[in-house]
């Protein structure tokens, strides 16, 4: 203890022992065990960058990143082919990892657990976890390679994350090949930079961001296991969107012929209001430009075709060669701090709960690009690929993603004239199509004649 207490006095941070004394053992095993887990000069240095505040690029630097379009010219289409046979070998190689990130809980849409428990399934109420287990299962099939998923968990639901894949037996992907991992945590500070207390025996600690998955895969030992097991790219995607396509050869494909070292797939924006961050050059450096940065002029401008200029919705899809992870870890993370400063639910100096204004630290993922050298950015359908579960109603929810499931699932019945089932009151036959079974309309289309499950009145293919 006298150790521990050198250690943050000597950083300006003595204070968090301010009520020791009057902790019971079990409080102060709790408390010394969390400053056992953090870097004293690492805080120190995020208490620095208060006095900084980096200016972000002005609206003259923006421009739109180029962008592999769905609409393809003859040669695209050419290397679109070239790409999807380049990725099909990868594939088969097993030289591909998926890092699904799933450290979220399901709070915000009224469930008490890990945001990868919630049910999403049309008709089966398959979890999220279950349907993103069944695209990689579906992937191993086609390439006759078992697929290696590495899961980013955080401290509040990494027990029961990995109770949940327990009993449902690792959903058929095997238990030797899924690799746990969690997020790191960072105490969030005062405006001078002084740690914040939750409780007199609890820092006030907060995740580092998804950026902070870069990290967590070589502090873990993930990185040194995807290196054992002869995987060269990370498949990233994120746990809330069941439409991810973690295993698509197309993507992987124009990654691995471009030498990319990350690469990011993109859809349309809805429109110029969505407020989703797009793919884009700042000051000369591609990375994702916030829907709050960038100025009303530049969101409305169109080009000459009369689609959007700066159109590239950022989807947290990404393609990372391990060596990149590397070599932006080897000295620590290698990416800028982002600060969020909010009022924060600290205590006083008598112990008592009390709001502050403060500041928590994250790093973005999506920033690394600016790092990479070489990168693709792909367009791809959003009814095909993208549908998350982020807030409880409106869009981007339960009902939302669901209801473009079924949507989607109804396309492929009926462009294979294949028996649809009679319109709910949403006027949507009730549908579900087991990833398993096809994760496109071509493919269900090839598996005409196979008959469905009646489940709750719907039809179930799987």
């Amino acid at each position: 203890m006298d150790d521990l207490r050198k250690r943050w006095d000597a950083v300006g941070q003595g204070h968090v022992f301010r009520h020791w004394e009057r902790l019971g053992a079990d409080e102060q095993g709790h408390l010394a065990e969390q400053l056992n887990g953090l870097d004293p000069a690492e805080v120190s240095r995020l208490a620095g960058l208060l006095q900084k505040g980096a200016a972000p690029a002005g609206a003259s630097e923006f421009e739109p990143a180029p962008v592999f379009p769905l609409e393809r010219n003859a040669d695209q289409m050419v290397l679109a082919e070239r790409a999807r046979q380049r990725g099909e070998e990868l594939l088969a190689a097993g030289q591909v990892g998926y890092v699904l990130v799933a450290g979220g809980q399901g709070s915000r849409l009224g469930y008490d657990g890990p945001k990868g428990e919630y049910p999403v399934g049309p008709l089966s109420g398959k979890s999220l976890f279950a349907w993103h287990a069944a695209r990689l299962l579906a992937a191993g099939q086609r390439s006759g390679s078992a697929p290696r998923w590495y899961v980013m968990t955080s401290r509040s639901n990494d027990a029961a994350t990995r109770a949940f894949f327990q009993r449902h037996d690792h959903f058929g992907l095997g238990e030797s090949n899924v690799f746990f991992f969690t997020q790191a945590m960072l105490p969030a500070l005062d405006t001078e930079g002084r740690i914040l207390l939750a409780s007199p025996h609890e820092l006030f600690l907060a995740p580092n961001g998804h950026g902070g998955t870069l990290d967590a895969l070589r502090r873990s030992g993930a990185l040194a296991d995807a290196a054992e097991h002869g995987i060269e790219t990370f498949s990233y995607f994120q746990v809330d969107n069941p439409l991810a396509r973690p295993a698509d050869p197309v993507f992987l494909g124009l990654h691995a012929l471009e030498g990319a070292n990350m690469s990011s797939k993109v859809v349309a924006k809805r429109d110029a209001g969505e407020k989703v961050g797009v793919l884009g050059l700042a000051g000369g450096e591609l990375g994702c430009i916030e829907y709050s940065d960038l100025p009303a002029d530049l969101r409305d401008a169109r080009d000459a075709k009369g689609s959007l200029l700066f159109n590239a919705g950022n989807i947290a899809k990404h393609a990372i060669q391990r060596s990149f992870v590397e070599r932006l870890t080897a000295d620590g993370l290698d990416l800028p701090w982002h600060l969020a400063r909010k009022q924060i639910q600290t205590i006083d100096d008598a112990g008592q709960p009390v709001k502050r204004d403060g500041v928590k630290f994250e790093t973005f993922v999506f920033d690394a690009l600016g790092r990479a050298g070489k990168s693709v950015t792909m367009e791809v359908r959003r009814d095909l690929e993208f549908s998350p579960v982020k807030n409880a109603e409106g869009e981007d929810s339960p009902a939302t993603c669901k209801r473009d499931l079924t949507r989607l699932f109804a396309g492929w019945v009926e462009a294979s004239s294949a028996q649809e089932p009679p319109a709910g009151e949403d006027g949507l036959p009730a549908l579900e199509v087991d990833p398993r079974f096809a994760e496109d309309g071509e493919e269900f289309a090839a598996r005409a004649g196979a008959q469905p499950k009646s489940v709750a009145g719907g039809h179930l293919y799987e």
